[in-house]
């Protein structure tokens, strides 16, 4: 798959309305605004042996729109299985993508996200056809269209030129976006990124050194080396810092920031979200990203990090693997994307046994423990009874192997409800 980019395209549709007239008098009905001029779908996907995700950022142009639709067609054997921040549904290798309540709105000149993920057989190919509002995107001529206009053309061919005038005043409609400084409004068109009553709640703002300080401490649970946790001002996913762990490759380079916030009265149910980006494709050895050290299992920490390429959970205890490692079991998981923020939750109920997550939004079947053992998934962890008493949180680092990364932490939250993306 590839990364799809559009250039403006030529004034392609108009705005519909219906006149209803009643006895009372007459009500003006308008529908969603179409695609206009510069409408654009861009189409960023992440890729691995049969599976992938993709970001993709709708347009409109010139025009905003109060709801949108967009389709695509696959040219491979792509399957979408789940969709976030938008209703995504398939016909064939036809997807079509509406948008929900908090992001149908579009000014002119904006724009808003959402994603999709899915599974294919043999590789993929690229995506075509894309369209927004029935509109075609990405430079795509109306083909239907113009026979339709044909005929007054063919009727004056002197008035052909005339009918690049419009365009010029088209651009008039480029004045809203000009009203409308409100396109800083696409920033809150997916659900506000707020902490919901959390009991911690941190985008690293209020750091003022290099290295992280305050609400957090910089720790090595096991061992120290050349790993090390700073306070970054140049990749943020808010605001104007975040950390930057710098992951070194090999035993003993363990590194985290631990948060200093008592987290105690959360109780046996705690929820948390977290936005973090890293560098480097998880390898096939061990590592580890996220740790809680649990009470009820002698301090020994829970662990989610990664193994054989995607996101796994592990305790320290006994090794226990969520998935478990086979290609099954691995199956089941999902690679942690690489270059871009992605936004992971989870949840642990100790009075249940219970472990759930979330990447991006959408649930993760083999990052689920629900309580039943299922062979491949939650299995091995079940070996034992589990009853969790988490007591902190750390972000960080630690390979047990040959896996070097980059990752950045930012708008960390932890309650005792789920926060949301």
């Amino acid at each position: 798959m590839t990364i799809l980019r559009a250039r403006p395209a030529p004034l392609v549709a108009a705005v519909a309305a219906l006149a209803a007239v009643t006895a009372a008098g007459t009500a003006l009905l308008t529908g969603p605004a179409a695609a206009a001029q510069g409408c654009r779908v861009d189409y960023t996907p992440n890729q691995w042996p049969g599976g992938f995700t993709a970001n993709i950022k709708v347009s409109p142009g010139d025009t905003a729109v109060s709801g949108w639709t967009v389709t695509w067609t696959y040219a491979g054997d792509e399957r979408v299985t789940n969709g976030w921040n938008a209703t995504v549904s398939q016909s064939g290798s036809t997807v079509t993508a509406r948008n929900v309540s908090y992001n149908g709105s579009i000014p002119a000149g904006g724009s808003t996200e959402f994603g999709v993920q899915g599974t294919f057989g043999a590789a993929g190919g690229t995506p075509t056809g894309f369209s927004l509002n029935g509109v075609p995107c990405n430079g795509a001529g109306p083909t239907t269209p113009p026979p339709t206009t044909a005929p007054p053309t063919s009727a004056p061919p002197t008035t052909a030129p005339p009918t690049t005038a419009p365009p010029t005043t088209a651009p008039p409609t480029t004045a809203p976006p000009t009203t409308a400084p409100p396109t800083t409004a696409p920033p809150t068109t997916p659900p506000p990124s707020g902490c919901a009553g959390a009991v911690l709640c941190d985008g690293f703002e209020n750091q003022t050194g290099s290295t992280p300080s305050g609400d957090w401490s910089v720790v090595s649970p096991d061992c120290s080396g050349a790993g090390t946790a700073t306070i970054d001002t140049s990749t943020t996913h808010s605001g104007s810092r975040a950390v930057r762990i710098n992951g070194a490759a090999g035993y003993c380079n363990h590194v985290f920031v631990r948060t200093t916030k008592n987290l105690s009265g959360l109780g046996s149910v705690r929820y948390a979200r977290i936005w973090v980006r890293h560098t480097t494709a998880q390898p096939t050895d061990h590592t580890t990203m996220i740790t809680m050290a649990d009470a009820a299992d002698g301090n020994r920490d829970l662990r989610l990090g990664g193994q054989n390429g995607a996101l796994q959970w592990n305790r320290a205890s006994d090794d226990a693997t969520l998935p478990e490692q086979s290609p099954a079991g691995v199956a089941q998981s999902v690679p942690l994307p690489t270059n871009r923020w992605a936004c992971l939750e989870f949840m642990v109920d100790g009075s249940a046994g219970q472990l759930r997550t979330w990447l991006d939004g959408v649930a993760v079947t083999g990052l689920t423990a629900d309580g039943v053992p299922t062979h491949d998934i939650d299995g091995q962890w079940y070996n034992r009874t589990w009853r969790p008493q988490l007591t902190d949180l750390k972000l960080g680092w630690e390979s047990y192997g040959g896996g070097a990364d980059t990752l950045w932490y930012d708008d960390v939250a932890v309650g005792s409800s789920r926060i949301g993306c």
